[in-house]
């Protein structure tokens, strides 16, 4: 997977620092260059100054939660990507992340695996529409 990460960059919004540390080094590993936003306020920031390739957001943060961030992302920039998890809210509202414009839904806890694959498959070239997970 390595070769298709090259220059390809993701925004990581998540109020954990441990959590966003992880996610980081995961993402990195593989060759993504990694931006991180404690929380949506910063998460819009950094997309309205930075070239971004996706938006991996929390949905339960400080300041200015997940859904509002994806409306907002949705608006401004519409081509970005978008993938939501949340380990506060269950599937139901995952799945309306994803009707709001998300393109994945994850649920914490996430292991690296599966955290890699949704985001190559988010990222894919052909990608039209990422099956619900």
């Amino acid at each position: 997977m390595q070769g298709d990460s090259a220059a390809r960059s993701i925004l990581v919004a998540e109020d954990d620092g441990d959590l966003r540390a992880w996610l980081r080094e995961v993402l990195e590993n593989e060759g993504y260059a990694v931006m991180e936003a404690a929380n949506g306020r910063e998460a819009m920031e950094i997309v309205r100054r930075a070239n971004v390739d996706l938006c991996i957001t929390d949905l339960a943060m400080p300041e200015q939660e997940g859904i509002e961030t994806i409306r907002m992302i949705r608006y401004e920039f519409p081509e970005l990507k978008i993938i939501t998890f949340s380990g506060t809210f269950g599937p139901e509202i995952l799945r309306a992340s994803r009707i709001l414009g998300a393109s994945a839904s994850l649920q914490k806890p996430v292991d690296s695996a599966t955290l890699l694959r949704t985001v190559q498959d988010v990222l894919a070239p052909s990608n039209l529409q990422v099956p619900q997970l």
